[in-house]
């Protein structure tokens, strides 16, 4: 009884920190897809990583769930979990990381903090292309 009480007292913790507490006794299929998000994090998180990968956790969300995603992934990291994020939104990217590793088919083409992968050249180039046809959206 006392591991199944820790168990979910350590559950309604991260509910708290991922500020989804309030759907504790709801089903996860019936949330929000940004509140999904949160529940998938708060799983991820139970078993105490100290890197958590994140694939496309803004994919399908609207704006405003993307800024929750965002701030939780925040959150997280300033628990001192590193956060490794594959994610296309490059306004959630450049928003929350310290650092960018920036790849094109497979090839690192650019490493460094966000301002400089901004103004990176070659970023430039092979995501917003020389011109309307080269561009890589």
């Amino acid at each position: 009884w006392q591991e199944e009480r820790e168990i979910r007292d350590r559950a309604m913790e991260l509910l708290e920190l991922l500020e989804i507490a309030e759907f504790a006794d709801t089903e996860a299929t019936s949330l929000a897809f940004g509140q999904q998000r949160a529940v998938e994090m708060a799983r991820a998180l139970a078993m105490e990583p100290k890197l958590l990968l994140l694939d496309e956790p803004a994919a399908g969300l609207n704006i405003y769930e993307t800024a929750e995603v965002a701030r939780l992934i925040t959150r997280i990291r300033d628990m001192g979990i590193t956060v490794l994020l594959v994610e296309h939104d490059m306004s959630l990217v450049m928003d929350i990381s310290d650092e960018i590793v920036v790849l094109s088919f497979g090839q690192k083409i650019a490493e460094d903090v966000p301002l400089a992968i901004q103004q990176n050249p070659e970023v430039i180039k092979i995501y917003l292309g020389e011109d309307e046809e080269e561009a890589v959206v």
